[in-house]
């Protein structure tokens, strides 16, 4: 266990990393063999003839959502190579609000991932339909992009709560 707390953040980092990884190159929507990339959930354009007969208007509009989580992830991932490179560095400016800095990309790392899996709902309802129509599914790269949100969220604030437990007896 103490050598999974010592390498703690950079696991975190890791696996934000990869989620980030996910998001931009994988589709963040499929329907009916159709693929709507992560970049164009996130920041919207324009989109192919074929991606076009399954959206209202002629170009697609971001997906709140999915750029709230990038956002989101690039906060946390900011945090946690500050936390990583900072104590390589001897400088122990952080150190007092190591806490609320893990405790901050924990909470970006965990939204974002829920994010993530809300972006169906989100782009659909930016492009102008009421409900998620039939056949509208999340990409398999997203789902896995917020998992990995979620569990480098996990192990950001994993020491933090060790050391808060291992306080309490």
């Amino acid at each position: 266990m103490k050598k999974v707390l010592q390498f703690s953040g950079i696991i975190s980092l890791v696996l934000a990393v990869v989620a980030f990884i996910l998001m931009l190159a994988t589709p963040a929507m499929v329907v009916s063999d159709v693929m709507f990339g992560g970049t164009l959930a996130m920041f919207g354009g324009d989109v192919s003839l074929a991606q076009a007969a399954y959206l209202v208007a002629g170009s697609a509009k971001l997906a709140p959502l999915a750029l709230i989580a990038f956002i989101l992830i690039l906060i946390g991932l900011i945090i946690v190579l500050a936390g990583v490179i900072l104590p390589l560095l001897k400088i122990n400016a952080l150190e007092k609000f190591a806490g609320i800095l893990n405790l901050v990309a924990l909470v970006c790392f965990v939204l974002a991932g829920i994010f993530m899996f809300c972006v169906v709902p989100s782009f659909t309802g930016a492009n102008g339909f009421d409900k998620v129509p039939d056949g509208y599914n999340i990409g398999a790269g997203w789902v896995f992009g917020g998992i990995f949100a979620i569990a480098g969220g996990v192990f950001t604030i994993l020491p933090a709560a060790v050391d808060f437990m291992g306080k309490k007896k």
